[in-house]
């Protein structure tokens, strides 16, 4: 049964999916990094929120460890990097509080426009300063929307619903997307130059960090509005405040920081300023939802081999997995045929996909197909992991879905390039099963079986009634028997012999010392 680490605080729903998943959980909050150290290698999923930091140390003592899922949206608690040298999937549920997180930054909008807080704590001080505090309407003016996926899309929905004009910019967003969405795409310097009101939904990389800038804000209009409730470090924090101080920016509102929890802060006492402490998740529904996700994403992973809204591997969504498990399989097979035969040092894997299964989502089986194909060379490679450790081998990788007509209804096609030779192997599928049809341009067509006998031979008589005495007289039965030859010189053939009972490498060197036999190897699935 695999075994589940919930480390943060969350809903109590978390743990009863689990347990109606099939999956032992266990709750243990709070604890530190020597803590989490000692206990992580007994784990196959560890669920988080933002207070568990799982950097390069802890992920070094998690040797169990399949899968990470946050409970929301941001992942900059989680070594990425390292998580995916370790081979395990990082996950975050980026929809289940994207309206409570929409709702933040309309609210901090408002709050902004109508000085809601500072008003509320002079009524509350006695005074009356009804003219002190003049706010600005909504209605009419331009949102300036950066990020337009999941959350920004609800603002925009939200904003437009307020009567508000909205300009947006992803660079993602598609022309058919913004018209979808009721708004102008604009690039970011003229969303600075048209908008009133600048709202950010973007994830903290090296293209959006201090996206906020002072070179940037020098862009916008004087007076404007600035609304983050995405990820701290969008914001340089040192030239917002200056242009707080000199009136460019009329006032912001921030619910991250940099550094957090921010208990200091260069911003805070800012009369134009308006912060919260990271609430944009933190409404109860939003939390159930997050929880609930984060299970239901482990558990059919651990459970199902479904991969959802991973971030360092391609998705497998319960629709798709059905449909792929099939073209998965094909792809492990041949991965691990072609792995097994192919001797030269690899310098380039080419993996073509015609057919059927180029109508499908490709890069699971990719990922699938290269795993198996290093595994015979590299140790502790995985599905996360492959990619970047051919990319430190210096091998390259290319898949390819091609509109070429094949003989075959859907087929998969993989060449190893190695230093001295290219390796190749073709399959498709028959009723749903694995069947290769091509193995180094030799055309046969051969059902697989967990023991495998590859026989490469110089095409003369005889081979096929000293094979079948000798594999007889050793107990070993002959469940298939498949062969062919190069058609064009006729000169050499391949044979794949699926076997009931193992066979030992004193018999391999029997039969590599039959007349004709080139070559011969057992291949294991």
């Amino acid at each position: 049964m695999p075994k589940v680490l919930i480390s943060d605080k969350m809903s109590p729903l978390a743990e009863k999916i689990f347990k109606e998943k099939n999956i032992d959980v266990d709750v243990i909050t709070g604890l530190d990094a020597n803590e989490l150290c000692k206990i992580i290698g007994n784990y196959d999923g560890l669920a988080i929120r933002s207070s568990t930091k799982v950097n390069a140390e802890i992920l070094a003592h998690a040797k169990k460890l399949k899968v990470i899922a946050r409970a929301g949206i941001g992942v900059d608690n989680i070594d990425q990097n390292a998580a995916t040298d370790h081979g395990v999937i990082v996950m975050n549920t980026p929809f289940g509080n994207s309206t409570t997180t929409a709702e933040h930054a309309i609210a901090m909008m408002f709050a902004i426009a109508r000085q809601i807080p500072q008003a509320n704590s002079s009524t509350h001080a006695g005074k009356w300063e009804k003219s002190k505090f003049m706010g600005t309407e909504l209605t009419g003016k331009t949102l300036g929307v950066i990020g337009c996926g999941n959350i920004g899309s609800i603002v925009i929905k939200k904003a437009l619903g307020l009567q508000m004009k909205v300009v947006g910019y992803d660079p993602y967003l598609t022309n058919i997307r913004a018209s979808e969405l009721g708004i102008k795409k604009a690039e970011l310097d003229e969303l600075f130059a048209q908008a009133d009101f600048i709202t950010l939904h973007v994830p903290l990389i090296e293209s959006t960090k201090n996206i906020i800038n002072a070179n940037n804000i020098a862009k916008m209009k004087d007076g404007v509005f600035i609304v983050n409730c995405a990820r701290g470090g969008l914001v340089n924090e040192a030239d917002l405040k200056e242009s707080l101080d000199s009136g460019k920016v009329a006032a912001a509102a921030l619910d991250v920081f940099e550094n957090e929890p921010a208990k200091k802060n260069v911003l805070f006492g800012h009369d134009n300023l308006i912060c919260t402490p990271h609430l944009g998740a933190s409404t109860n529904e939003a939390q159930v939802n997050v929880a609930v996700q984060v299970a239901e994403q482990i558990s059919n992973y651990l459970n199902h081999n479904i991969i959802e809204n991973s971030l360092n591997i391609p998705s497998v969504s319960p629709e798709d997995a059905k449909a792929l498990n099939p073209y998965l399989k094909l792809g492990e097979i041949l991965g691990s045929f072609i792995g097994q035969i192919s001797d030269d040092r690899i310098r380039e894997i080419k993996i073509s996909y015609q057919g059927k299964v180029t109508k499908l989502n490709t890069k699971p089986i990719t990922a699938v197909t290269l795993k198996s194909i290093l595994t015979p060379v590299m140790e502790g490679v995985n599905i996360v992991n492959c990619t970047k450790m051919a990319a430190r081998k210096s091998i390259k990788v290319e898949d390819v879905v091609s509109n070429e007509k094949s003989d075959y209804a859907t087929f998969l096609n993989i060449d190893i390039i190695g230093e001295d030779s290219t390796t190749h192997i073709a399959g498709t599928l028959f009723q749903n099963e694995p069947r290769i049809v091509s193995v180094n341009q030799v055309k046969l067509e051969a059902n697989l079986s967990p023991n495998l006998l590859f026989v490469k031979n110089e095409d003369k008589p005889g081979l096929i009634g000293d094979l079948g005495k000798f594999l007889g007289d050793k107990k070993i039965n002959i469940a298939n028997f498949h062969l062919g030859r190069e058609l064009s010189k006729a000169s050499s053939a391949i044979a794949l012999i699926a076997i009931d009972q193992k066979i030992s490498s004193a018999d391999i060197e029997q039969i590599s010392k039959m007349d004709s036999v080139t070559e011969v190897k057992i291949i294991k699935f």
